[in-house]
């Protein structure tokens, strides 16, 4: 038995303690997600506690099949979309980020500042889109997330990830032409949003692949 399986086990036999190991373990993962979703650190810490608050009373229905990780995903990504849809959010805040570094690389000034502002429109195109779009963006590109994975997390089939994935990279196309004036139109996103977008996810992010 792993030791996330026995903290598990224990959690369910009363132990809270061994419950308080699974947050310290996984919040920074859930807190990312809510993050990226909700777009300020209040509502993320809420959700994130929120998520947390339900997995625990939850617990008795857990897979233990399924990835542990993934199913808090699935609940934080869930509950962060009905948030999303019951203020009618149609944009994320580009503020401070988590206290961590994006890219672990060794960078010049000047490179610090084109990355930081190519960072910002990456996220200003991400929070135009709806938010069953960027919940599958979010999992694919910041989470390296399979397509299984993410269909699982969020609720739907393999297909519809797919679908939804093609159609938002579109989206994300669309927007960056648009975003930049005619006379100078290049698609900033050159060769694929995904290029862009993988390259610019927070380097703490853990895979559940």
């Amino acid at each position: 038995m792993s030791e996330e399986q026995a903290l598990i086990e224990a959690t369910l036999d009363g132990d809270q303690e061994a419950f308080a190991k699974l947050v310290e373990a996984y919040q920074t993962q859930v807190y990312n997600l809510a993050y990226r979703m909700l777009g300020n650190h209040e509502d993320a810490e809420d959700a994130a506690q929120e998520t947390f608050l339900r997995a625990y009373y939850r617990l008795k229905s857990y897979d233990t099949t399924r990835n542990f990780l993934t199913w808090l995903l699935a609940i934080c990504s869930h509950h962060c979309i009905d948030q999303l849809r019951r203020r009618r959010f149609t944009r994320l805040l580009v503020e401070e980020l988590p206290p961590r570094r994006w890219i672990e690389s060794q960078e010049g000034p000047e490179e610090t500042v084109i990355n930081r502002e190519r960072r910002e429109e990456v996220q200003a195109l991400l929070n135009r889109l709806p938010p069953r779009y960027r919940a599958v963006v979010v999992l694919r590109y910041w989470y390296d997330l399979s397509y299984k994975e993410i269909a699982e997390t969020v609720g739907i089939t393999e297909s519809a990830v797919k679908t939804r994935l093609h159609r938002a990279r579109r989206m994300l196309a669309k927007e960056a032409e648009e975003s930049v004036p005619r006379e100078s139109r290049t698609p900033r996103l050159k060769g694929g949003c995904e290029d862009e977008l993988s390259r610019y996810k927070p380097s703490y992010v853990i895979s559940a692949r």
